[in-house]
């Protein structure tokens, strides 16, 4: 059994859904909170995940960053050295669509190349009617940034762990990768 630690980083233009999805994830999918205020630093949350088919578990720090352009910068500085990364727009937005790539620069920078394994979010599936990001959209350029895609309904708290499960696996996943090349390395 091994417990590990990960810190998530959450970002994406304002009012996409990044803390929405913060708090169903964290609530397992028990609380949406109808009233927010707009996010103007950074929120921690803590959830532990199970890893389904091993005993072991991944503790997410989840740090759910602000999108206003303003407080960007500054927030910056409060990210730490993310493990994971969970970048998110709104089906609804083309526009916070376009801007995932301006995310991406950002984190990648800021990661100084360092591989942190990511998913690609589009929230706000209940909006089918102004939907303007298709998924097959969504899907290649995810691809095309090594990002897995996932679509969700902070709302209607719908497919919200997913995403963050599937986080959760590929952290895991390189701790085993990493525990082999160590034991490979030390004489037999």
């Amino acid at each position: 059994m091994v417990k590990l630690r990960a810190r998530c980083l959450f970002v994406g233009d304002a009012a996409v859904g990044k803390s929405a999805l913060s708090h169903v994830f964290h609530s397992g999918g028990t609380l949406f909170q109808k009233n927010y205020s707009m996010t103007t630093g950074v929120d921690l949350f803590v959830k532990c995940v199970n890893i389904p088919e091993t005993n072991d578990s991944v503790e997410l720090y989840i740090i759910d960053s602000a999108g206003k352009e303003a407080l960007v910068e500054a927030c910056a500085k409060m990210w730490g050295e993310p493990s994971l990364l969970c970048l998110v727009f709104d089906l609804s937005s083309e526009q916070s669509f376009a801007n995932c790539s301006r995310w991406m620069e950002r984190v990648r920078a800021h990661c100084q190349g360092l591989h942190v394994p990511g998913v690609l979010i589009g929230n706000k599936s209940d909006l089918s009617a102004r939907r303007e990001v298709q998924t097959s959209v969504a899907q290649e350029w995810a691809q095309s940034q090594g990002l897995e895609y996932h679509e969700t309904s902070a709302k209607e708290m719908e497919n919200c762990d997913a995403p963050l499960l599937s986080l959760a696996q590929a952290f895991q996943s390189l701790y085993q990768e990493r525990l082999e090349t160590v034991q490979n390395l030390s004489p037999g």
